[in-house]
Formats: C-alpha cells, sequence, structure tokens
C-alpha cells in the first residue's frame, strides 16, 4: 500500500510560481511511476504531467509544457511539480498519483492517489 499526501498548493497571482510535493509512505515509491492530474471546479480530472521511476521519462500536458516541470528524489520519497507563468486557468485541485507498471496519461492506470492540494491563480 502507498500512501501519498500532497502540499505545497495556495493563493497566487497570475504569473507566479508554486511547487507542490507529493510525499509517499512507502520505502519502495523509488520503483513506483508517478503522475500529477487536476480537476478545475466543474471540469472533468485532466493529465498534468507524469515521470518514470528513474526519472528519466516524462511526460506533460501540452497546456502546461514548458511552464511545468516534474521531477522526483527518490531518497526523500517525494515527486515535485515546479509550476512557473502560473495561469488563471490553471486553477484546480492538484493530486498525485502513483502505479507500478504504467506511465502515461490515463488515470484509470494509476493505483493510489492523494487527497489533492488546491491551487487557485488570481487574474
Amino acid at each position: 500500500q502507498v500512501q501519498l499526501v500532497e502540499s505545497g498548493g495556495g493563493l497566487v497571482e497570475a504569473g507566479g510560481s508554486l511547487r507542490l510535493s507529493c510525499a509517499a509512505s512507502a520505502r519502495t515509491i523509488s520503483r513506483y511511476r508517478v503522475g500529477w492530474f487536476r480537476r478545475a471546479p466543474g471540469k472533468e480530472r485532466e493529465f498534468v504531467a507524469a515521470i518514470s521511476w528513474s526519472g528519466g521519462t516524462l511526460y506533460y500536458a501540452d497546456s502546461v509544457k514548458g511552464r511545468f516541470t516534474i521531477s522526483r528524489d527518490n531518497a526523500k520519497n517525494t515527486v515535485y511539480l515546479q509550476m512557473n507563468s502560473l495561469k488563471p486557468e490553471d486553477t484546480a485541485d492538484y493530486y498525485c498519483a502513483a502505479t507500478f507498471d504504467y506511465i502515461g496519461s490515463y488515470s484509470r492506470n494509476y493505483d493510489y492517489w492523494g487527497q489533492g492540494t488546491q491551487v487557485t491563480v488570481s487574474s
């Protein structure tokens, strides 16, 4: 069982930055692929970014490419999402998710989910 806890959300002005963290309980998180997803008010959950267990393979949604960076520190059992040049349309609840044998944008393929952290970008 893997427990994930997100942190780092908050209120920021457009153009600002935030760094989200996803802390995992399992010591073996280093072997898990991790993704970030978000759900804006009234919208479906959407894929944001994903990272392989080694950090060598990265995926990004087109809407965040060039602005967001996913990374991980396996020694700290933590995955990060650095968000720069934030826009009001980035406002959402952000969730991290982990899976052992998949990396990509399909949320149904992820087995473990955190509770989410809220990000609000003011215009």
